[in-house]
């Protein structure tokens, strides 16, 4: 009797049923990675985060929200922003949200935000440059540059420097750049940054920016050390958000594989938001300032983004890029 019931096909099934679901709770737990086990309050202080009406960066906000901020949601679409930054002070309770237009494609629009800024703001005690725009087509922006280029890394180059006389005089202070494990196998092509000689791939275009910003927040560090500003930089994970509209769409076979169960095994935008917050708020991190994270620990990065002398190069460049004179 117990033999047939060990072997009845329901029983094995369950059995299958158990062992997958637990498995997958698992993987769900390792994906997930770190969390920031923090409980700094930040009251009285000042947050500045870009791209904050989505994603990690709105659950960033949301977080730097609960412990006290007042938080400048700096975004392109303000209508969202505006929505965004409502359910931020409802679920948090911080009335102290408030939000501004920065379009990082427009390198007028970031000195226009930083010149608002300047001028309204007493403080800025945390820069979060979490924005970014992943595999586009080769769209050119108003100043001539390609998008990805552009917005990932000389916006927030731009908008870092014109705001830095400000972080200086609200030390301790740190800048946050969000880059991705996709700067493994980037270069920095300094013959041709947006690709007017070599055709447009928006892999490679991507890969360059993301190792742009490691390079920046290592060469920020460098430039900052004894001046009270701290720099990090950062992989989020793999996360389901709408950044990945551009793969979907010019890849339909990743489309499609997006859309089945494999999207589980993706982080959620509070899960990816965890390393920004770690690196914004966890005490005792001012010695790593220059160092990259990743699941809310520091991470060896590619050797690629430890040249000191391309750093050097590509900080140059980029203030030749944007119209930076001012020596920092």
């Amino acid at each position: 009797m117990w033999d047939q019931v060990v072997s009845s096909p329901y029983v094995k099934y369950g059995a299958v049923l158990s062992l997958t679901a637990g498995c997958l709770i698992l993987v769900r737990k390792w994906i997930a990675g770190g969390t920031c086990k923090s409980k700094a309050r930040l009251d009285g202080k000042t947050v500045l985060i870009t791209g904050a009406n989505t994603g990690i960066g709105k659950e960033t906000a949301r977080d730097l929200a609960r412990r006290g901020a007042r938080v400048v949601m700096a975004c392109r679409d303000l209508t969202r922003a505006e929505k965004a930054a409502e359910e931020i002070q409802r679920t948090t309770g911080n009335g102290n949200v408030v939000i501004r237009h920065l379009n990082l494609a427009s390198l007028y629009s970031v000195r226009e935000f930083a010149k608002d800024f300047l001028a309204t703001e007493e403080r800025l005690d945390i820069l979060i440059n979490n924005a970014g725009v992943m595999m586009c087509p080769k769209w050119i922006t108003e100043d001539g540059y390609e998008t990805q280029l552009a917005v990932n890394h000389l916006g927030h180059f731009l908008l870092t420097n014109l705001l830095l006389d400000l972080l200086k005089s609200s030390t301790p202070s740190r800048v946050v750049t969000v880059s991705s494990i996709a700067h493994v196998g980037g270069k920095i092509e300094f013959d041709d940054l947006f690709f007017d000689k070599r055709p447009y791939n928006s892999l490679v275009s991507y890969k360059q920016s993301k190792l742009a910003n490691v390079l920046f927040s290592r060469e920020l560090g460098r430039r900052m050390r004894g001046t009270g500003v701290t720099s990090y930089s950062l992989h989020p994970g793999v996360i389901r958000t709408e950044l990945g509209r551009h793969v979907e769409s010019w890849h339909p076979l990743l489309k499609t594989v997006l859309s089945l169960p494999c999207i589980l095994l993706m982080k959620t935008p509070w899960q990816g938001a965890q390393t920004s917050i770690y690196c914004a708020v966890t005490e005792g991190l001012e010695s790593k300032s220059g160092c990259y994270f990743s699941d809310c620990v520091e991470r060896e990065p590619a050797p690629e983004s430890k040249d000191d002398e391309v750093a050097r190069r590509l900080w140059e460049e980029s203030a030749r890029l944007v119209g930076l004179t001012k020596e920092r």
